[in-house]
């Protein structure tokens, strides 16, 4: 294989990790849209639905699509209380006291899924193949090349959703001016549970691909903290911003893997999200916000 091919290899399968980079980014930039919460504990909800899909799949022997579906309805319930029960109460305080709940709420699930579950790592049932994907000559593993494709197809669907539906409107209109969507008749609690659920659902899918490609354990949450890169990079306000923005992280980590080792892996694209954010600090799509007193 000669060095081009071999860069081109790395390139695409960088790019294909970057999709489900964009679909767990999708649900913390939308939660943010709506109500300016950052969700740190994402990456715990994400680990904690992978949990619940092993349990109903496995431990319960329901299958795949029941344990799936069992996997969903779970973590939009756990969505749903977190907002309601820790977050709802938490409107109107400083920025960083909701930010240090979601840190505490995430310090609770690793917790209950340590004592739950153990620290050992689980196989889950496989529903990605292993036939790998050539484009050409050049060889993808298949569970990553299916689980991207699934990633970016579901970011792409929900994109159109809340671009054309009557909830997308709904939540635009939150986000630009919650007093005048108000006053228009937007119940805008409805709209920060209803982009819960969705982040829920997006976190319980992105979490059982993470844990089909790799394997299901504790520090799946930490899958999460490369995602920030890609939430800089696109601007937290933009929905459409995190695919392309994942597919970049995604293509800038596996060639920094490649030509400078693994050790400069993780840190490249961070230089690249401060790079973007001393030019323009919403980053690449985001927009800036309009206060008004």
């Amino acid at each position: 294989m000669n060095s081009l091919q071999f860069f081109l290899e790395y390139s695409i399968v960088g790019i294909a990790s970057g999709g489900v980079y964009a679909l767990i980014a999708l649900g913390i930039v939308i939660i943010f849209k709506s109500s300016r919460t950052f969700n740190f504990a994402m990456g715990e909800m994400m680990m904690l639905s992978a949990y619940m899909f092993y349990t109903a799949a496995v431990t319960f022997s329901l299958g795949i699509l029941a344990g799936f579906a069992a996997a969903i309805a779970g973590s939009i319930v756990v969505a749903l209380v977190i907002e309601r029960f820790a977050l709802r109460p938490m409107m109107g305080r400083p920025f960083i006291a909701i930010v240090m709940v979601t840190f505490g709420i995430g310090s609770i699930i690793r917790g209950l899924v340590g004592m739950i579950w153990g620290p050992n790592d689980l196989q889950i049932p496989p529903i990605l193949a292993r036939t790998p994907v050539m484009v050409g000559d050049i060889f993808i593993p298949g569970k990553t090349a299916r689980a991207s494709a699934i990633a970016i197809a579901i970011v792409v669907g929900l994109i159109l959703y809340l671009r054309y539906s009557r909830a997308g409107v709904a939540l635009r209109a939150a986000a630009a001016d919650t007093v005048t969507a108000v006053s228009m008749g937007i119940d805008v609690r409805k709209v920060v549970a209803f982009t819960w659920v969705i982040a829920a659902i997006t976190g319980c899918i992105s979490g059982v691909l993470m844990a089909n490609v790799n394997t299901l354990t504790p520090h799946l949450g930490l899958v999460a903290l490369n995602v920030l890169s890609v939430i800089i990079l696109g601007g937290m306000n933009s929905i459409g911003g995190v695919l392309v923005a994942g597919v970049i992280i995604g293509w800038l980590e596996a060639v920094t893997g490649l030509m400078l080792g693994t050790a400069f892996r993780e840190i490249t694209p961070y230089i690249l999200a401060l790079l973007v954010l001393l030019v323009r600090p919403t980053g690449l799509f985001g927009t800036k916000g309009i206060e008004r007193i």
